[in-house]
């Protein structure tokens, strides 16, 4: 992973979490070649771990190869809901939780 290929290291998304794609307001340009173009994603794999989807890849400048960044995206499901994580040089931390429920308990007011 480069440091040196992005603007800030694992910069803060809130709750957008992504399972695929690159985060090229990011991307200040490779290091290496010194170009700043698309990227590629190669050695993408999908795990599950009692119970937990794992996708992982790597960013790669389309130009020379050079690894940017290894992205790593997992979900599950916790009791009523949804849960979302993302860890990324390049495309930042993020965590998210959604209810599976019609209606979010979460967002639900008391009725006196």
């Amino acid at each position: 992973m480069c440091g040196d290929c992005v603007e800030k290291e694992y910069p803060n998304r809130g709750n957008i979490c992504l399972e695929n794609g690159s985060f090229l307001l990011n991307f200040t340009g490779c290091a290496v070649c010194g170009k700043r173009d698309f990227m590629l994603i190669t050695n993408k794999s999908l795990k599950e771990e009692d119970g937990e989807e794992i996708v992982t890849y790597d960013h790669l400048c389309q130009n020379c190869h050079h690894v940017v960044a290894r992205h790593e995206y997992t979900f599950s499901i916790m009791d009523e809901f949804q849960e979302y994580t993302m860890l990324c040089l390049l495309c930042g931390k993020a965590e998210d939780t959604i209810s599976i429920l019609p209606d979010d308990p979460r967002q639900m007011t008391l009725l006196f």
